[in-house]
C-alpha cells in the first residue's frame, strides 16, 4: 500500500463528487422537458423523431403502459440483433470474414445486450464483423443504457409525485436520455479514447512479423465508439475478449482512470436527479453517502489484501503484493479499485482477473456483484439493466 495509491482513491471519489450535482443537474433539467444548453442544436432533431414515430410528446403514460413500451421496444431490438448476427457473413464491414453467429450464441449475445447484462460467451475479435460490433452491439449499449436510466427516472417520479397515476412517456424519456446525455458524453469521450491510442478504424485487421518471425494478426476495428458507451452505460461488454485489459481497449493509465469514472458518473448523478425531483437533494447526497461508505469500505479491504499478498506469496520471496492477473502498466491499486467500482456498479468490464485475487480481496468484488443484482431485484424487478440497479442499490442499500 502505497501514498500514490491512497491519493488515486481519494481523487477519484472528489470527482465523483463533484461531478455528481453537476450532471445531475442536467440530467433532470432534460428529462423534467426544460431547455438546456444543447437545445438549440438538438431539439429539432428530436422534434423530428418525435415525427417520424408519431409520438405525442406531452402525453404521459401509466407504468403498466410504460412497461409494455419498454418491453416492446426490446423485443423489436433482440430480433433486430438476433438476424444480424445471423446473416453477418456476407455484409459489409466484414474485412476478417467472419462468418455467421450460431443460432445459439446469438439467442444468447442478443438477449444479454438488450438487457444490458452484456455476459458474452465469445471472443469479439474472432466472432463478430465489425457491422455487428456497431450496429448491433454498440446500438444496443446504448439503449439498455438509456432504458436502464429511463426506468430509474420512471421511479423517482413514483416517489416524487403525490399521484402516480403516470409516470412519464417512455417514447419521450429513451429519445431524450439517448439524444442529449449519452452520445454528447461518449462522442468527446470516444475521441479522447482514441487519442490514448484505441482504435478507431473500418480497416483490415494487420499482419505483424514477431521478432521471433512467426507471423501474427493484429484485430483492429471501431474500437473506441463502442468503449465509450460500453462504460458510460455499464454495459461491460468488450469488443475484445480480453476486455479492459487488452491494450487496444484501455492502453494507458489514464485511460483506466477515465474508464472508471465514466463507469459511476451516470449512477452517481441519479442520486441527485432523485434529491432534486423530491424536492430535496439532502436526501440525495445522503443516499451517496450511504453508497460511498459501502464503497470505500470494499476499496479499502481489497487493496489492502492485493497489496499485502498471501501467506504462500511471503513464503517463496514474493514481494510487492498479489500482481498476478494484473496488468503492470496499472498494477494493485487501479485493478482493485476497477474490480470494486465495475462490480458495485454491475457492469462487468475487467482490467485484471479476478480469478486470481486473493481470498480476501476477491470477497469483496464478489460480494459487491452480488449486493447489486439482489437490490435491483428488489426495487425495479422489471429493469434488468445496470444504471437502473445503480440507482436502485442507492434507494435500497444493501
Amino acid at each position: 500500500m502505497t501514498t500514490i495509491g491512497w491519493v488515486q482513491i481519494l481523487l477519484y471519489c472528489a470527482i465523483i463528487i463533484a461531478i455528481t450535482p453537476v450532471l445531475g443537474g442536467y440530467m433532470t433539467r432534460v428529462f423534467n422537458g426544460e431547455r438546456n444548453f444543447l437545445s438549440p442544436v438538438l431539439r429539432p432533431a428530436e422534434a423530428v423523431i418525435y415525427g417520424l414515430g408519431g409520438v405525442e410528446e406531452k402525453r404521459e403514460q401509466s407504468w403498466l403502459i410504460y412497461t409494455i413500451s419498454m418491453l416492446l421496444f426490446h423485443v423489436g431490438g433482440f430480433l433486430i440483433l438476433y438476424v444480424l448476427m445471423r446473416v453477418q457473413a456476407p455484409l459489409p464491414f466484414n474485412p476478417a470474414e467472419q462468418t455467421a453467429v450460431a443460432p445459439d450464441l446469438s439467442f444468447n449475445t442478443a438477449v444479454s445486450f438488450i438487457t444490458n447484462t452484456n455476459w458474452q460467451n465469445y471472443g469479439g475479435e474472432g466472432t463478430m464483423s465489425y457491422l455487428t460490433q456497431m450496429l448491433g452491439l454498440t446500438h444496443q449499449n446504448f439503449l439498455s443504457a438509456a432504458t436502464g436510466i429511463v426506468l430509474a427516472v420512471a421511479l423517482i417520479r413514483g416517489f416524487a409525485r403525490a399521484s402516480a397515476k403516470t409516470v412519464g412517456n417512455f417514447w419521450v424519456d429513451i429519445t431524450r436520455c439517448t439524444l442529449y446525455i449519452l452520445i454528447p458524453i461518449c462522442v468527446p469521450y470516444a475521441l479522447f479514447l482514441v487519442w490514448q491510442g484505441i482504435p478507431q478504424t473500418l480497416g483490415a485487421y494487420v499482419d505483424a512479423t514477431t521478432l521471433e518471425g512467426a507471423k501474427q494478426t493484429i484485430a483492429l476495428g471501431p474500437v473506441a465508439s463502442q468503449v465509450a458507451i460500453k462504460m458510460l452505460g455499464t454495459n461491460g461488454g468488450g469488443f475484445f475478449n480480453a476486455n479492459a485489459a487488452h491494450p487496444f481497449e484501455n492502453p494507458t493509465a489514464l485511460s483506466n482512470y477515465i474508464q472508471i469514472i465514466s463507469i459511476f458518473a451516470l449512477g452517481a448523478s441519479l442520486t441527485n436527479v432523485f434529491g432534486r425531483m423530491v424536492g430535496n437533494q439532502r436526501q440525495g447526497w445522503a443516499i451517496l453517502a450511504i453508497m460511498g461508505v459501502l464503497f470505500i469500505a470494499g476499496v479499502i479491504v481489497c487493496y489492502w489484501a492485493e497489496a499485502n499478498g498471501t501467506t504462500a506469496m511471503h513464503a517463496l520471496g514474493v514481494a510487492g503484493g498479489n500482481m498476478e492477473g494484473k496488468e503492470v502498466r496499472f498494477g494493485i491499486v487501479a485493478s482493485a479499485l476497477f474490480a470494486v467500482i465495475t462490480t458495485a456498479a454491475s457492469c462487468g468490464a475487467v482490467n485484471a482477473m479476478h480469478d486470481s485475487f486473493t481470498a480476501l480481496g476477491g470477497m469483496i468484488p464478489l460480494s459487491t456483484s452480488s449486493s447489486a443484482k439482489l437490490s435491483s431485484a428488489a426495487s425495479a424487478p422489471a429493469c434488468t439493466a445496470c444504471c437502473c440497479s445503480s440507482l436502485s442499490r442507492f434507494l435500497l442499500p444493501a
